[in-house]
């Protein structure tokens, strides 16, 4: 189950004891910075945890795979996630002591794979 932004503010408000609503300006003011900084064309690099960037990706002409129709994809700038190495160990520690039953594709983003996020 994923944690939600509400979870976030939850956890937030019960760690520091603060009411909901601050916590949940906090919450909200941390990623209006982080989503005007990759606007700006800034990186953002969280120590222990990963970095954001800004991808640039061109022009292509692509296939509507119904129709096989050639496609224009106009250009796009896409936030991409780099996982941070320390926060790759902790994920896999904590994968190793409970030896959960992972799938591939869990195991794929333990490691660091497909950490293309597009939020």
């Amino acid at each position: 189950m994923p944690i939600t932004k509400s979870d976030l503010i939850e956890q937030l408000s019960e760690r520091l004891k603060l009411p909901k609503g601050k916590a949940e300006f906090v919450v909200n003011t941390i990623f209006e910075s982080m989503e005007q900084a990759l606007r700006d064309g800034e990186r953002i690099e969280i120590r222990g945890f990963g970095s954001f960037e800004v991808r640039e990706y061109k022009a292509y002409e692509g296939r509507n795979p119904r129709t096989g129709e050639p496609v224009h994809v106009r250009p796009k700038r896409l936030p991409f996630f780099k996982v941070g190495k320390e926060l790759k160990e902790r994920v896999n520690k904590s994968f190793e002591r409970t030896g959960s039953g992972a799938t591939p594709s869990s195991a794929a983003a333990a490691s660091g794979a497909g950490t293309d996020s597009g939020w």
